[in-house]
């Protein structure tokens, strides 16, 4: 007999992964340079030449088993180090080989850090718009994935929603800065607020709150935005990274867990994570790759043309009267539909050949997101086709 839960999820497919094929087959018909595809996250700037070079040197290694062969439990031991010895440089805190776990990209790290620190029948909140593939993250591992409603006034925490869900039975809070589909960054007054009503919780309830902070789009924030390292402000902090967006390497699905040392069980949850890959089959990300990522530590790809892409359509947007707040980061745009059903609206923009993501399943409707990674040439081309979708509603 197969499993019903996971049959039934064939009928709730990725609505970013379908537009994504539709995009593709459009290609096919029209051409790759006449479709406006704003579905998909894919980094569209080149990874470093250090990067690659290094990738190289590897592959030619005189001693494959070092590159090819599986790795400790926990990552390469000299690749944990660096990125203690990388977070500790940039941030000021103390962290050491032993805090840090090396995943298969932030899903990985999410993954682990949600089964190291819940139980089944615990629950998990998180805050709307979110990445909707935190459904199943969370509740494919027991616990409840509770959704605070957004503050659409600048996509901050709506504390006043949050303070009314919260219970005893939360054990951790999911964070996204800078946030995907928003692109805002969460502000150090948010951060520090959220610090202070979590560490009341703990000695309310007398009960340990993990803040597992996403973070795959850390290095994309733009001039002048406040976006303040997460764990710097609240002892149990789990941040879980991914060199996807920093260093274009989405495909090669490289990231890690980072715990907190000023958390109490900062060295038990990492040993923990090796024992909780053996249940889910993860078994750790390529040697090779730990190994490459390693040598650019403290590089990113020239994630420059993201701003500029990004500024380009703020202009124009909100010039043709779309009401979106102004990201802070990341490559994603969130504005508000022209009217108030977004699959229709985003259904209309098809016959523009622009690919827009309705935000219903982002816990937002009414609301659409762009990803704003593609060339800067396409961009802009891509604004008559905007200006054609607004002149519908005039």
């Amino acid at each position: 007999m197969i499993n019903e839960e996971y049959r039934d999820m064939l009928g709730k497919k990725s609505v970013i992964r379908q537009l994504s094929e539709y995009a593709t087959e459009r290609a096919k018909k029209i051409g790759c340079e006449n479709v406006f595809d704003y579905s998909l996250g894919n980094p569209s700037v080149p990874v470093p030449q250090a990067f690659s070079d290094h990738l190289a040197e590897l592959a030619a290694s005189p001693d494959p088993g070092a590159v090819h062969g599986y790795s400790p439990s926990l990552g390469i031991t000299s690749v944990r180090e660096k990125i203690a010895a990388s977070l500790k440089r940039r941030f000021g805190i103390d962290y050491e080989t032993e805090d840090i776990f090396m995943t298969s990209g932030a899903a990985g790290a999410i993954a682990h850090a949600l089964r190291a620190v819940t139980v089944p029948g615990d629950e998990v909140i998180t805050f709307a718009p979110y990445f909707p593939e935190y459904n199943p993250y969370v509740n494919k591992t027991g616990a409840v994935l509770k959704i605070v409603p957004p503050d659409t006034e600048g996509f901050q925490i709506n504390f006043a929603e949050f303070e009314e869900m919260f219970s005893s039975k939360v054990m951790a809070v999911l964070i996204n800065t800078p946030n995907n589909p928003t692109g805002i960054a969460y502000s150090s007054d948010t951060i520090k607020k959220l610090a202070g009503f979590l560490t009341e919780k703990e000695r309310e309830f007398g009960h340990d709150i993990y803040l597992i902070s996403d973070e795959p789009y850390r290095e994309i924030v733009f001039e002048n935005v406040d976006s303040p390292y997460v764990a710097k402000y609240y002892h149990n902090t789990i941040t879980c990274y991914s060199f996807s967006k920093s260093l274009s390497l989405p495909g090669e699905r490289i990231g890690y867990v980072a715990i907190n040392p000023a958390c109490k069980d900062a060295k038990l949850i990492v040993e923990m994570c090796g024992q909780i890959s053996r249940g889910i089959g993860h078994n750790c990300p390529p040697s090779i790759i730990q190994l490459a990522v390693a040598e650019v530590i403290d590089l990113t790809a020239d994630l420059s043309v993201y701003e500029t892409n990004m500024n380009i359509l703020y202009k124009e947007m909100t010039r043709l009267g779309f009401s979106c707040v102004k990201p802070g980061g990341t490559f994603y745009m969130f504005p508000k539909a022209l009217e108030e059903d977004a699959v229709a609206f985003c259904n209309r923009a098809l016959k523009y050949d622009l690919i827009l993501v309705p935000a219903d399943s982002f816990g937002c409707p009414g609301y659409f997101r762009m990803a704003y990674c593609i060339p800067t040439e396409k961009v802009t081309r891509s604004l008559d086709a905007f200006r054609k979708l607004a002149g519908d509603y005039c």
